[in-house]
């Protein structure tokens, strides 16, 4: 009797072995702008950036996850940097629902997500502990896919977009939304 109930319980765990509960990963990429003009001859460069993320799959065909991204700017008098030019950090978190083209488990994973994001733009030559950010929230969207190259490590490449207002919007007087696009390659462990 007691054989049979752990072949029983052997069976019935079998088909989690390969479940996506969880993923932890890191990523990193590349970012371009649209809207990049602050106001009054100051523009916006996007560099690159790199993050983390932490992903559940608490559904056969959805998840969510959330993270954190570190990104390097460039703030530009004139159009070309004419007028000099100064580097910046970017820290952003994010919140975002996912959606799977196939089930969990699966070996290839295509999915859309969506979701909330805020970015912190600390202002050069300061530091984001002495408060001279400037913080926007916004909304985001995109797509990928994720590959499972063995039992518990995936490789994923991501398209996002952000959109959020634009920084300094008091000093600059810069109006209208500031548009992220990133392109992204990371690694994840899964559980």
């Amino acid at each position: 009797m007691r054989l049979r109930l752990a072949a029983v319980l052997l069976a019935l765990c079998s088909g989690t072995a390969f479940a996506q509960v969880a993923e932890f990963g890191f990523n990193g990429g590349a970012m371009s702008l649209s809207g990049e003009e602050l106001g009054s001859n100051y523009f916006l460069d996007a560099k690159w950036k790199f993050g983390f993320r932490i992903t559940l799959n608490n559904w056969r065909f959805l998840g969510g996850e959330f993270g954190y991204n570190y990104a390097r700017h460039r703030l530009r008098i004139g159009r070309s940097g004419e007028g000099g030019e100064a580097g910046f950090a970017g820290h952003q978190g994010f919140v975002d629902g996912l959606a799977y083209a196939t089930p969990e488990g699966s070996r290839v994973r295509p999915f859309a997500a969506g979701g909330f994001h805020f970015t912190n733009y600390v202002f050069p030559g300061t530091s984001v502990t002495q408060g001279s950010g400037s913080t926007k929230f916004g909304l985001n969207y995109g797509a990928g896919i994720k590959f499972r190259v063995a039992q518990n490590w995936l490789i994923r490449a991501d398209f996002r977009q952000y959109w959020n207002g634009k920084p300094w919007a008091d000093i600059f007087g810069g109006r209208g939304r500031l548009r992220t696009n990133e392109i992204s390659l990371g690694a994840s462990f899964a559980l």
